[in-house]
C-alpha cells in the first residue's frame, strides 16, 4: 500500500506495512518509505523513525536508513503519538532556598539538566519546578512554566534563581545579560582545578567562541565572527600538594564571573594551564595527573564522575522589593569528599 495524500495524523499509532517491488531493490530504506509516505512525512522524519526503532523489515527491526531493500520486503512503519510541545511537571526532589510569588531559588545538584531538550524531555529542572510550583506560576509569555534566566552545565552543582512571573523573568533577565556590570548580582563559583594558579589572585579576559565539534568552547581570535567578550576573576583559597615529589598538585580556585559564557570558567582555566578535575571536555589531557596521587586519593579522584565545579554564591535585587537577596550553598558532599581526600593526603 501507499500512503499518498494521506494526513500525518492519520499515521499515528497504527502500523501500516507496506510491499517493496522489483523497482524497489537496492534502494535505501529511508529514501524508498520517504517517498512512499511523501507528503505526510517527510525524509529527515523518515530517517528519525528509523533510528528510534519504529521501522522493521519483514518483522525485523531496522536502525539504518540506509539498509538497502530487496524486492518483496515487507516494511512496516508505525509512526508513535507525539510528545507533548509543553514540559509536564514531574514529583522530582528540589533543595529550595527561597521562594515567594515572583521567584524560587534552589540548590541544582549535579547530574540534573536544567532546561528539557534533545535526549533529555523529562526529568529537568523545569520538569520538578512546574510540578512543584503549581498554580502559583503566574505565566512566562502566557505559558505557565518557569522563567529560566540563567543555567548551570548538567553536572555543575549550586544555587540558580528562577522567575514564577513575566515581570521577575524580564527584570532578572535582563540583569543577567548585564552580567551585574551596572546593577546589583554577583556570582561566585568554587573549582577543584589541577595545578596551582600564579599569581594566586588574578583575570582571566579571553574571547570564548565555538571549538571545532561545535559543542565545546574555546579561546578564539578577537576578531573570529563568533568571538564573545568573557571575563573570569580568580583566587586561589586552598593549595593541595604543593611543592611534593610524589604528588600531582591542585587548589580550590574561587571564580567570579564578570561575563556568563557558556562553559566559561571550564575553558578559562584550562587555557591558563589549570583545567578541572574531572572535566573530560576540556581536561583530557591532564587524566594522568591522577597516576601521580598516592592512594587512596587516586582512586577517589579517577571515580569522581563530573567536573569538579559549584556555584556557591548568588546575589541579586529581588524584582519586585528591589531588597537584595544572597544565597550561598556549602560544597556537595562529592567534592566536598573529594577535596578532603586532597587534604588529608
Amino acid at each position: 500500500m501507499s500512503a499518498h495524500n494521506e494526513r500525518p495524523d492519520e499515521l499515528i499509532g497504527v502500523p501500516r506495512t507496506l510491499t517493496a517491488d522489483a523497482g524497489a531493490a537496492g534502494q535505501r530504506l529511508d529514501q524508498w518509505l520517504a517517498a512512499q509516505l511523501a507528503p505526510a512525512l517527510s525524509r529527515s522524519r523518515v530517517q528519525a523513525l528509523i533510528k528510534q526503532g519504529a521501522v522493521s523489515t519483514n518483522g525485523k527491526t531496522v536502525f539504518e536508513p540506509k539498509h538497502k531493500l530487496a524486492a518483496g520486503d515487507a516494511v512496516t512503519v508505525e509512526v508513535p503519538e507525539p510528545e507533548p510541545a509543553e514540559p509536564q511537571g514531574e514529583a522530582i526532589p528540589l533543595d529550595i532556598l527561597y521562594e515567594d510569588d515572583a521567584l524560587i531559588v534552589v540548590n541544582k545538584p549535579a547530574g540534573l539538566v536544567v532546561h528539557p531538550g534533545a535526549g533529555n524531555w523529562t526529568g529537568t529542572l523545569v520538569n520538578a519546578l512546574i510540578h512543584h510550583c503549581g498554580d502559583s506560576l503566574s505565566g512566562i509569555g502566557g505559558v505557565k512554566r518557569p522563567g529560566i534566566v540563567h543555567r548551570l552545565d548538567k553536572d555543575t552543582s549550586g544555587v540558580m534563581v528562577v522567575a514564577k512571573t513575566d515581570h521577575a523573568h524580564r527584570v532578572l533577565s535582563e540583569a543577567f545579560a548585564d552580567h551585574g556590570r551596572t546593577g546589583d548580582l554577583r556570582r561566585a563559583y568554587v573549582a577543584l582545578v589541577w595545578g596551582v594558579p600564579t599569581p594566586a589572585v588574578g583575570t582571566i579576559d579571553a574571547p570564548l567562541g565555538r571549538a571545532a565539534d561545535r559543542i565545546r568552547r574555546a579561546v578564539v581570535p578577537e576578531a573570529r565572527d563568533d568571538a564573545r567578550h568573557a571575563v573570569t576573576h580568580y583566587a586561589v583559597e586552598e593549595r593541595f600538594g604543593e611543592g611534593r615529589k610524589d604528588f600531582a598538585p591542585a587548589s580550590l580556585v574561587e571564580c567570579r564571573l564578570e561575563t556568563g559564557r557558556t562553559h566559561q570558567i571550564r575553558v578559562h582555566m584550562a587555557h591558563i594551564g589549570h583545567p578541572l578535575v574531572g572535566d573530560r571536555d576540556y581536561g583530557q589531557a591532564f587524566r594522568t595527573k591522577a597516576n601521580r596521587l598516592p592512594e587512596p586519593l587516586r582512586a577517589t579522584v579517577q571515580a569522581f564522575p563530573r567536573q569538579a565545579l559549584h556555584a556557591r554564591l548568588l546575589e541579586f535585587s529581588h524584582p519586585d522589593t528591589h531588597l537584595m537577596m544572597r544565597f550561598e550553598a556549602p560544597l556537595p558532599d562529592d567534592m566536598e569528599e573529594l577535596a578532603g581526600a586532597f587534604r588529608n593526603s
